[in-house]
């Protein structure tokens, strides 16, 4: 239930920064987003939370590989064509890393570039 516990202190998180949560788990087959939120201004964000009780295996972060943010990109569009009808809204990627436990490990978030 780690991974759940992650995603709630993630979602909590980004609430208090003052976004809306407006998917949780948005899946399709071969990808996944962990949280889409919208910011004030409207702007979607699509959020991969990680989360590493330990770096025994590296840190959060590390464990992001290029084929994980591959499928995101690509849960990301269809997100954005089968949910929204249109492709060119403003959106973005991130990752929120939890360092430590889920409740109180060091969290950061990384904006991704497009």
């Amino acid at each position: 239930m780690k991974g759940a516990d992650a995603e709630a202190r993630a979602a909590a998180h980004l609430t208090a920064l003052g976004r809306e949560i407006v998917a949780r788990n948005y899946r399709i087959p071969g990808g996944e987003i962990d949280l889409i939120t919208r910011e004030p201004g409207g702007t979607l964000v699509f959020t991969e939370v990680r989360q590493r009780r330990t770096a025994h295996y590296g840190s959060a972060a590390q464990s992001v590989t290029p084929r994980k943010l591959a499928l995101m990109h690509r849960a990301a569009l269809a997100y954005l064509t089968r949910e929204c009808g249109r492709d060119d809204l403003p959106c973005r990627l991130e990752v929120l890393t939890i360092d430590g436990p889920a409740d109180t490990g060091t969290l950061h978030l990384i904006p991704l570039e497009p």
